[in-house]
C-alpha cells in the first residue's frame, strides 16, 4: 500500500471555479485536470458535497481526485448551495433544489472544453446519495455511478429512523453536525469581503434541518422523496453500489443489486464508513484502481472486463474477540453472478422454549406445541450497542454481548455440527403480545463462543406500531396476539462447528432507539409460529478462484500541521445509587490542525451523550456540544451549537442554540424551541 506520485498524465489544479446556475447562484469547484486536457479532452467525474472543498475536506480530497485526474479524468469537488465558498442557503437533506442544480452542474462540465461530454458521479454517505438520486433524473450528461455508502431509502435506512423507531443515536447528532456545519462562513480568500454578509445570511435563514424530520415520523412524501426504492427504474444509469458490514449503509446494496434494471454491481467488505483503500476494519483493497475499471468502461469504452466478473462480491467473516475497536476482520471474499441468488437456501430454526431448535430437528417428548415467554428489558438495554455507522473510532463497534443477552429473552441453539455461512438478510418472524398500546423489539443474532463469549452478528428494530405499515402506525391492542416480522441487517458471517447462534429479544435499546413512552413487557409465544430464516450460502470451489483485489493506493495528501489529535472515546458512566447511565462520545472530528500553502486553520470537536434512568423511559436525553474554528491570519471565527433532546409521553422536545465569534467576540446568536407530537413512537 502506499502512496502514488507518478500517473500517466501530469496534473495540474484549479482551486477554486465558479460553476453559474440559471437563476444567478454561483458554486464554487475544485478540479483537478492533466495538464494538456484542453488539447486532449477527457471525461469528468463528479463529487457533489456540503462538506467544504476548500478546508474541511481538502486533504481527504487530495488522496484521490489527482489519482483520477493522474489517469486522463477531470475530477471535480463541488461545494453544495449554501456551503462552503458556494453562494445561497441549503435548507435541508436532499431536497429537489439540489438535484435541480446538479442537473446544471453536470451539463456545465459536459459543455466545458476539457471535456468528453461523458460525466460519472462518485461519492460516498451524502455524495452516494446525491449520486442516485440524480442519476432517477437521468441527465444525458451522466453516464455512470459510484455510490459508496449510501442509502436507497431515507426513511428506512438513514440516520433518522430504523424499523419506524427514532434512532436516538443519530437523530439529534447529525442535526447539530449540519447546524454547526452550515453557520460556518465561506472563506474570504475564495469569495472575498462579502463573506461575513454571506456567513451572517447562512446563520439566519439556515433551517433546524431536526424540524422536518421529526415532523414527519411516518414513510411519508417527505421520504420518498430521495429514496429511489420508490422507483428503481427510473435509473438506468450502469451503478457501483459499494459499502462494508460495519457501516450503517450496506443494507442497500443488495436491495439495490436486486431492484435496479440496469448495469450494476455491488462490493462489500469488512469496512466502515470509510473509502475501502482505507478500510477499517481491513482489509482494506486497492479500490481507486477498482474505480478506473468502472470509469474506462463507462465513460472511454476500454475493455476492461469488469462487467464480465461477477455481479457482487462480498466478504464472509470469520468470527473474533468481541471488542469496541478491530483493525481487521478475518475472512474470505465470495461472489455471486446475480442477486437475489438462487444458490442461497433460507434454513428455519425454531425459537422453542428449550433454545434455537436447528432445522428438522424434532420437538422433545411430551413439550407443548408452545409456551408463552415474557419479558421486561431494563432502560439499559442497548447500552453495549456501539455505533449505528461506525467510522472506525474506539468503541465504535458493540464488546462481548453476555451482558446485553442477560438483559434480552434469548434463544440459544445447541453446538453446530458444521460450519454455517451466511450472506443476506435474516428474519426473525415471531408471535407477541404486549401490554401496552406503544412498544418495540429489538433483535439480535449473536455467535456464542465456546468460552461463552458473545459476538453480535446481525440486528434489527422494529416499531410494533409500524408492524404493517410504516406509512399507516397502528396502536397496539394490549393482550392481543401479533405476527411480526423484523429483518435484520443484511450481513455476511461464518458461525464455526462447536459455535452457538443466540436470538435475543429486548423491548429497549437505548441509545439506539429512543424508548417507548412506557415500560413494556411482551409475551412471545415460542413454537413453530416464532422462527429464524437463515440465508445460508454453502462455500463453493469458485470461491477460492477470484482474482485478488490489487493491494491499495492513493495520490500524495495534502500537507499539514497537527496542532492537536484526541482520539475518539466512547465511554460507559453509571450511577449505582441513583440508576443514571450515560453514554459519552468524544470525538476530535479531524483534530487541530493547519494546512499547509497558506491554507486555513481548523479545529472542531463533538461531545455527545446519551442519559437514561433505570425504570424511567421519560428520562431519556440526548446532549451534543459541537464547536468549530476557520481561521487565517487576522481572520478568525468560531461556531458553537448546543443541542438538547428530550421526550414526555406525547411529544418529543428539541432546543438548539448557536453562537457565532469573530476572535473573542460574540457576534450572532439564535435559539430553536421545538415540540412536535409523538405519532405512534
Amino acid at each position: 500500500m502506499g502512496v502514488r506520485t507518478e500517473f500517466p498524465r501530469r496534473v495540474r489544479r484549479i482551486d477554486n471555479a465558479w460553476i453559474p446556475l440559471a437563476d444567478g447562484t454561483r458554486l464554487a469547484a475544485r478540479i483537478w485536470l492533466p495538464d494538456d486536457a484542453e488539447a486532449d479532452p477527457v471525461p469528468a467525474i463528479l463529487e457533489y458535497l456540503p462538506y467544504r472543498k476548500g478546508d474541511a475536506m481538502a486533504r481527504r480530497d487530495s488522496r484521490h481526485h489527482p489519482y483520477f485526474a493522474g489517469h486522463g479524468y477531470a475530477a471535480v469537488r463541488v461545494d453544495l448551495r449554501g456551503t462552503g465558498d458556494s453562494d445561497g442557503v441549503l435548507m435541508d437533506e436532499y431536497t429537489r433544489q439540489e438535484q435541480d442544480d446538479a442537473l446544471e452542474v453536470l451539463a456545465w462540465l459536459a459543455a466545458q472544453p476539457w471535456c468528453t461530454g461523458r460525466v460519472g458521479m462518485f461519492g460516498i454517505s451524502w455524495g452516494g446519495f446525491n449520486g442516485l438520486q440524480v442519476a432517477a433524473r437521468r441527465p444525458p450528461e451522466l453516464k455512470a455511478v459510484i455510490s459508496m455508502c449510501a442509502s436507497d431509502d431515507r426513511y428506512a435506512d438513514d440516520v433518522h429512523y430504523i424499523g419506524g423507531c427514532v434512532l436516538a443515536l443519530d437523530m439529534l447528532p447529525w442535526a447539530a453536525t449540519m447546524l454547526t456545519l452550515l453557520a460556518q462562513p465561506p472563506d474570504p480568500a475564495t469569495v472575498g469581503p462579502g463573506w461575513r454578509d454571506t456567513w451572517f445570511a447562512r446563520m439566519e435563514r439556515t433551517p433546524a434541518f431536526v424540524e422536518p424530520w421529526l415532523a414527519h415520523q411516518r414513510r411519508d412524501d417527505y421520504w420518498r422523496h430521495g429514496s429511489v426504492c420508490e422507483d428503481y427504474a427510473q435509473i438506468t444509469a450502469p451503478v457501483y453500489a459499494v459499502g462494508g458490514w460495519a457501516d450503517g449503509y450496506s443494507n442497500a446494496i443488495p436491495r439495490l443489486l436486486a431492484g435496479l434494471p440496469g448495469p450494476r454491481k455491488g462490493l462489500v467488505g469488512p469496512w466502515s464508513h470509510a473509502f475501502p483503500q482505507d478500510g477499517e476494519p481491513g482489509p482494506a483493497i486497492g479500490f481507486l484502481q477498482e474505480c478506473l475499471r468502472w470509469w474506462d468502461h463507462w465513460l472511454k469504452d476500454a475493455d476492461t472486463g469488469i462487467m464480465d466478473e461477477p455481479m457482487l462480491r462480498a466478504w464472509v467473516q470469520d468470527p473474533v474477540r468481541p471488542a469496541g475497536a478491530h483493525a481487521e476482520r478475518p475472512g474470505r471474499w465470495v461472489a455471486e453472478e446475480r442477486w437475489p441468488s438462487p444458490e442461497i437456501d433460507l434454513a428455519e430454526w425454531t425459537l422453542a422454549a428449550d433454545g434455537l431448535r436447528p432445522p428438522g430437528a424434532a420437538p422433545r417428548e411430551g413439550e407443548p406445541a408452545e409456551e408463552a415467554l415474557q419479558h421486561h428489558s431494563p432502560e439499559t438495554a442497548g447500552q453495549d450497542s456501539g455505533a449505528w455507522c461506525a467510522d472506525g473510532g474506539s468503541g465504535d463497534f458493540p464488546v462481548d454481548q453476555r451482558a446485553e443477552d442477560g438483559r434480552s429473552l434469548t434463544f440459544t441453539s445447541p453446538p453446530l455440527e458444521e460450519r454455517v455461512e451466511i450472506l443476506g438478510f435474516p428474519e426473525v418472524t415471531l408471535e407477541v403480545a404486549a401490554d401496552r398500546p406503544r412498544a418495540l423489539v429489538a433483535v439480535r443474532l449473536c455467535d456464542i463462543a465456546p468460552d461463552g463469549s458473545s459476538l453480535l452478528v446481525t440486528r434489527g428494530l422494529l416499531n410494533l406500531t409500524h408492524r404493517d405499515d410504516h406509512a399507516e402506525p397502528t396502536a397496539l391492542e394490549p393482550g392481543r396476539r401479533y405476527t411480526v416480522t423484523v429483518r435484520l441487517d443484511a450481513i455476511g458471517q461464518a458461525i464455526p462447528a462447536g459455535h452457538r447462534l443466540r436470538v435475543a429479544i429486548a423491548t429497549s435499546y437505548w441509545p439506539w432507539a429512543w424508548p417507548s413512552p412506557e415500560p413494556v413487557t411482551l409475551t412471545v409465544y415460542a413454537g413453530p409460529g416464532s422462527r429464524l430464516a437463515l440465508p445460508v450460502r454453502a462455500p463453493r470451489d469458485s470461491d477460492a478462484a477470484l482474482a485478488p483485489f490489487g493491494e491499495p493506493e492513493w495520490s500524495e495528501p495534502m500537507e499539514q500541521e497537527v496542532l492537536r489529535s484526541d482520539p475518539t472515546s466512547r465511554t460507559l458512566g453509571r450511577d449505582l445509587a441513583g440508576g443514571a447511565q450515560e453514554v459519552r462520545f468524544q470525538w476530535d472530528v479531524g483534530g487541530h490542525r493547519r494546512l499547509a500553502g497558506g491554507g486555513p486553520e481548523l479545529d472542531d470537536t463533538n461531545r455527545t451523550s446519551y442519559r437514561i434512568v433505570e425504570g424511567d423511559p421519560l428520562s431519556a436525553g440526548v446532549r451534543v456540544r459541537c464547536e468549530s474554528t476557520l481561521a487565517r491570519d487576522d481572520w478568525h471565527t468560531r461556531v458553537e451549537t448546543d443541542s438538547h433532546m428530550t421526550a414526555t409521553a406525547t411529544e418529543f422536545l428539541v432546543s438548539h442554540t448557536l453562537d457565532a465569534y469573530e476572535h473573542d467576540e460574540r457576534v450572532y446568536a439564535r435559539t430553536w424551541t421545538l415540540r412536535f407530537s409523538r405519532d405512534g413512537v
